[in-house]
Order: C-alpha cells, then structure tokens, then sequence
C-alpha cells in the first residue's frame, strides 16, 4: 500500500497494526498536510446494519472536540469497499511502547492519566463511552499531550474481537461487567482507565496469567496488590485512586470521571513531593512472653505483664523498632524456630526469657539472640524480690542497647531510669489490670477497672495506673458498653490526672485524645494529642492506629492509610490493627481490598468478631446481600448479640428490600434498649436504608444528644450516603463539627 493514492491521501509508511486494523502515515493532496489513515480489516462492516451502525458511532466521536480526544477528520471506504478512518498525525510513540522501556514517572503517570480522563470526561458528557481504553490505544506526542484514539471501533467490532469471551474490550483491560455480558456503561472506562494507571506506575498488568482464560479469571475473581507494594513512594491519594476504579462492582468505582480528576489532581501535587524510598534500617526486636516457671500458674499475669513492662521499656529508644506486645503475645506457648518468629514478625533480633515468682522471690532469665545469624548476644539471670523488679527491668534495657551498640540520648537514658511506682503492691494490682483489659471483652474490662482502681488506691500518683484507666473507659464507651456520656468524660478525668502526675507519660496522650474524639468533638485537641503521643513513643503501635482512625473521620486518607500500615508494621499479628486497616479500605470504598483484608484477620482467628462485622459491611455495599448476612450471624453469634450486629441486620434488611424485616429489628433493638445502652445511629442507618429521611434525621437528633460516638464517622460511613444530598445532614455535619 505505500506509495499508493487512496482517495487523496497518498500513503507514505506503515505505522503499526493490530486487531482493529493497520495504520499509515500519508500526505493530504488537498490541504498539503500529513495524516494517519487507520484501515479497518476487511471483514468489518462487510453487512450493511454493521456499516451502517458504524458511520453514526464514528459521526459523534468526530464531533468530540477535546485536546486530548485524536482528531478525525473523516470517515470514507476505497473503491474496494474497505472503510478508513482519516485521523491528525501527531509526532510522538504509543503509550504501549512508552511503557515497554520501564514503570513511568510518577509525575509522569499521573499527567497522563489526567489528561486521559479529562478527554473521557468530554464524551462521557456527550453520551460516548470509548469501551477499549488501553496502552496502545493512547499517543503521547512530543510535547507530551495524552491523545486517545480509536473512539468508537469497540463497538463496531462488537463480539467479534474475542469470541471466546462475547465481549467488547481487550482482554486485561476489559471490566468485569463487560466480560460477564451486563449492559456496560461510562464507568467501563474508568475500570480501563485505572487498569492502564497501574500498568503505567508499575511496568504490568494488574489482571494477568499465562493465556487468556486465566486473564479473564483474575479480572472476575482476584484482587491485585496494590500499586504501592510495587512502589513504596506512590502516595496514598494515587494508589487509592487506582484501587478505586478497580472495584469489581461498578457501583464501588468513581461513578464520573470528574471525581477521579479531583483525585489525581491531589495526586499529581503529592507526586511533586515525592522523595524515593531510602535504603536507611533501623534495629529491630521483638520480646517474647517470658515463660512463667512459677509453681503458682496464675502468676501468668506477672509474666506476661514482665513482657510487657519491657517492650514499653525498649519502646522508648527511638532508633529500635520493638513489635507491640500483641503481636509478641500470639506465640505465647507457640514453639517455632526463632529464625521463622524473626521472619513473620520483620525483626532480626529476639528477646525471650522466663519468670519465676514463689512468694515474694524473684528469679528472671533474659537472652538475646541475632535470630538473621542464629547467635546469642547476650544473657543473664537475675534473683531478687518484688521490689527488685524495676532495678530488673531498667538492666535488662540497659544490657540490650549495650548489645545492640545503640546510642541513647539523656532523655532516653532518663526515661529507662524512671520508676512508675515505688510500691510492689500497686505495680501487681497494675499488671492484673493490663492482663484483664488486653483481653477485651466486657467482662474483663470491668475486672481490669477494678484492679487499675486497686493500684491507685495503693499509690495515689501511680500514673500509668490512671492511664490504664483511661483506656478501660474508653474501651467501655466506643464498644457501647456503656452511654458516652457516661464513659468518656470518666475516660478523660482519669488520663488529666494521669498528665497531671507525669506530663510526659506516652501512654496517657492516647487515652486523651481518644475521649476528645469520640465524646468532645475537640479535634485539634484530639490531634494535638495523638501526635503528642508517637512524638513520645514512636513504637506505640495503639497510638498509630487511633491517629489513622482519626485522620479516617477527618476525611483525610492519603494520611490515614501510612500511618494505618506503620501500626501494623509495629503490630503485625494484631488482630484490631489488621481489622482496623481493612476498616479503613471499608471507608474509601475500597471494599474488595477490605474483604481481602478481614480474610486475612480471620485466618488467623476465625473468631474475631469485628472481622466478621466489618466483612459484612463490605459485602453489604458490594450488595452481596447473602454473603453480608453470613457474616452479621456469625458476629452476632460470637459477641452474643452485640447492639452492633443486630442494627447492621436490620439494615441490610432495610437497603435489600426487606422492609417489614428491618422494622422488626427495629422493634428488637427498643426492647433491648430498656436493657442496655443502644446507640440511636444504629436506628438511623436503618431508617436512612428504609429510604425514611425524615425518621432517620429524628434519630440523628438524639444521637447527637446523647453524643453517640458513631457520629464521628459520618463524613465517609457508606451508610449514610442516600442522606449527602439533604440540606439537614450538611447541617448535622457542621453540629458536630466535621463541616465549616
């Protein structure tokens, strides 16, 4: 064909070829211009409704006038009967061919994919929807403008571009809906859009496999790592926007591409900000449960809160990552090598020891033992009483960061010097309180109040005590085992005169900032506070997540998730940590990553029961209204019919069109609340299902009475969202101070 005159085109060279037909580069006789001509195969268009239907899809997409839509300047056949496209030749490469030679920039990506979703936006508008956005259907001219080409041809190849799957698209790139055969609509090419951003930030394809079939199975069935665990710098807001049209359900996805600009222009200004990842390490270890060797086994709380002692301890040298006591908790009477501890855990050294306690006698062993080359560092035996232990505890410290060759600023060493308490009595009522309140149920967080109480009652300024306290009510109040009103300003008081005793205390900021949250609406106060916190203690795992959690409520995620994942970096086996960062997916509408995420938890304790519920909120979004009962029995089975789960029955009933169903729930949660306290959102989110605004905004009224701790989720709880457009919830929003 070079060298040839088509129409009065004269053909100059090949360009390329594909499925939908070869292109040429050539010369306009008339306006004296270069163009590209793209020739359809042959057997396109061969029937005449085909053809037909072709001339009018590729009429609108010649009127689309867009910077970065390619240009067609027309539409015509050869004297054989072949149809041509005459596009705007433009210098440059094929996005396809950009991405062979390595992962783009990420500045780079992300203009692109802006530019791309801004031309979209101009045919979505005019009722044009591309259906085969991909790498090589996108040209990146030599002034680096995005331009997409080829709008319209999806459609006239109809099934006949992959037979096996009936489906318009190309395989890896085609939405889930569009490969089951469902009516596919504007949000298709979003899903294809957010496919090309992964491939252009990571050098692959998010849905991949070794023939086609397995493709298509990926795209129906699996999840792909986020773009992050291949580019540890991409900031949240980008690997968010990428999971995000990459939800199965396309209800989950951006549901206008103008939502997904406003994100990638927050991207493309974090982008800018971007340092890449350093290679700096910092030590790492964990301590083990110390083995209680007492003849008494209920010593089980000393030991155990030995271990715990210690990793606060350590947890003060801000150049060692120390793994949180519950994560070191899990391999209590686990025996494993300690190379693998080592490796599940992301450490390379491991404290472990042993307690025995007879009377008031002391006798403690400690080793620490380079788990990477499987040596011992170090050593030690201790004897002595009761009122040695803290002298125990500050040597074991010391032995360590001498043995690690760790350098400790003057407040590092003040800090492991300081004595919580004076009295051996108060220190064991204290470790009782902790044992009781790590469990987390109802019942041991009362015991563990009592004991807390026992320790103040014995030493006045015990601190610690207070802020154990503090953290008991707090508990009592956000599980609504007790009214706000009633549990959090107890929390707050106690966690005041904590500070009050000692103003640097880590653990007593948490416990402040959580009822200034839930219960006072203070956020400054509340922020203030959680970075006072980790300012203090950078391994304080809990603080982390309490601050991710926040910044969650604040709507703020490019914050939330890192801070969410370095609470699990220093908590890997916790089970509320993992949960809470599936929580935190749950809220950006990333519900296939959340439902990952809980199954995750839930392997390793199948009966967790906030895996369970938060598992079915994602299924319940995704309207998998089967799945989404499931896993609200199992909750409520488990935690014995908490409020919780009987109000997220009720409103599943209510949104899957269940309504008599709902209102019994209804009835069930009036009748346990002359029991018990019952939060009135739980009534809200079932009257907002219902599609009953008015009832719900009634029971929002008196949930802000009684200041329901729920209401501070109310910028991103999906539950909520058929109210976003109605002038009261604006306003409660700004009652509770979410909203200027």
């Amino acid at each position: 064909m070079i060298g040839q005159t088509v129409s009065h085109y004269k053909v100059l060279e090949k360009l390329g070829e594909g499925g939908m037909g070869a292109v040429y580069k050539a010369q306009d006789l008339r306006l004296d211009r270069l163009v590209a001509l793209k020739f359809l195969p042959p057997h396109l268009g061969a029937e005449e409704e085909q053809r037909k239907r072709f001339f009018q899809e590729a009429k609108a997409a010649s009127a689309l006038d867009h910077p970065n839509i390619c240009t067609i300047h027309e539409i015509d056949q050869t004297d054989g009967g072949q149809i041509f496209i005459c596009m705007a030749y433009y210098e440059g490469e094929p996005l396809n061919k950009k991405i062979e030679k390595g992962p783009l920039k990420l500045e780079e990506a992300t203009t692109i994919a802006l530019q791309i979703a801004q031309g979209l936006t101009k045919a979505h508008r005019q009722g044009i929807v591309h259906r085969d956005i991909k790498s090589g259907n996108v040209v990146i001219t030599a002034d680096g403008i995005a331009k997409i080409v080829d709008f319209g041809l999806a459609k006239l190849l109809g099934n006949t571009t992959h037979m096996k799957t009936k489906a318009v698209g190309t395989p890896g790139y085609i939405s889930p809906e569009q490969l089951s055969g469902d009516l596919a609509d504007h949000r298709a090419d979003i899903w294809s859009l957010g496919v090309l951003l992964y491939e252009m930030l990571t050098g692959q394809l998010p849905f991949r496999g070794d023939y086609e079939q397995a493709v298509l199975y990926a795209i129906l069935n699996e999840v792909p790592a986020p773009v992050s665990a291949t580019r540890k710098e991409v900031p949240f807001v980008l690997d968010n926007a990428v999971a995000r049209c990459l939800q199965k359900s396309p209800a989950s996805r951006y549901q206008k591409t103008e939502e997904l600009i406003a994100d990638l222009k927050r991207a493309e200004a974090a982008c800018s900000t971007v340092q890449p990842v350093g290679s700096a390490t910092v030590k790492s270890v964990a301590v083990l449960p110390f083995d209680n060797i007492s003849p008494e086994l209920e010593n089980d709380y000393f030991s155990d809160g030995l271990t715990e002692e210690v990793i606060t301890h350590l947890s003060k040298i801000r150049t060692l990552k120390v793994i949180s006591r519950t994560s070191a908790m899990r391999y209590k009477g686990v025996k494993k090598p300690l190379r693998q501890i080592a490796s599940e855990l992301g450490v390379e050294f491991i404290l472990e020891g042993s307690v025995r306690r007879q009377g008031n006698d002391l006798r403690i062993t400690a080793q620490l033992i380079d788990a990477v080359q499987d040596s011992h560092l170090w050593a030690e035996k201790y004897r002595g009483t009761l009122e040695d232990v803290f002298d125990i505890q500050e040597k074991v410290a010391e032995e360590i960061t001498g043995a690690l060759r760790l350098t400790l600023s003057p407040n590092e060493v003040k800090d492991l010097k300081q004595r919580p308490t004076q009295d051996p009595e108060a220190f064991q009522s204290y470790l009782k309180g902790r044992y009781w309140w790590n469990k987390r149920t109802e019942e041991s967080i009362w015991k563990g109040v009592r004991f807390f109480e026992q320790a103040i009652q014995k030493d006045p300024l015990y601190a610690l005590a207070y802020a154990g306290l503090a953290d008991s009510y707090n508990m009592l109040g956000f599980y609504s085992m007790l009214p706000p009103k009633e549990a959090f300003p107890k929390a707050r008081a106690a966690a005041l005169k904590s500070l009050e005793i000692d103003e640097n205390l880590a653990e007593a900021y948490p416990a402040l900032a959580y009822a200034r949250h839930y219960h006072d609406w203070n956020w400054r106060g509340a922020e203030k506070d959680y970075q006072r916190a980790i300012q203090l203690n950078p391994n304080y795992a809990s603080a982390h997540q309490f601050y991710a959690t926040f910044l969650t409520c604040m709507g703020r995620p490019e914050e939330s998730l890192p801070r969410m994942k370095k609470a699990q970096e220093l908590d890997p086996l916790s089970l509320i940590i993992n949960s809470a960062l599936g929580w935190l997916y749950y809220y950006w509408r990333r519900y296939d990553e959340a439902i990952e995420q809980f199954k995750k938890v839930l392997e390793m304790d199948p009966n967790f029961f906030l895996a369970h519920l938060w598992m079915g909120f994602a299924y319940q979004e995704k309207a998998m209204y089967g799945e989404t009962l499931e896993e609200y029995e199992k909750a409520k089975a488990i935690s014995s019919g908490s409020p919780i789960t009987i109000a997220s029955l009720g409103h599943t009933y209510a949104t899957s069109g269940e309504g008599e169903k709902a209102l019994a729930v209804v009835e069930e949660l009036l009748e346990l609340q002359k029991k018990r306290y019952v939060s009135a959102y739980y009534f809200a989110s079932i009257y907002a299902g219902l599609g009953d605004k008015d009832t719900a905004f009634d029971w929002f009224e008196k949930a802000f009475e009684e200041r329901s701790q729920a209401l501070v989720f109310l910028k991103v709880d999906p539950h909520v969202d058929p109210l976003r457009d109605d002038p009261r919830f604006t306003a409660l929003l700004r009652k509770v101070g979410l909203e200027k």
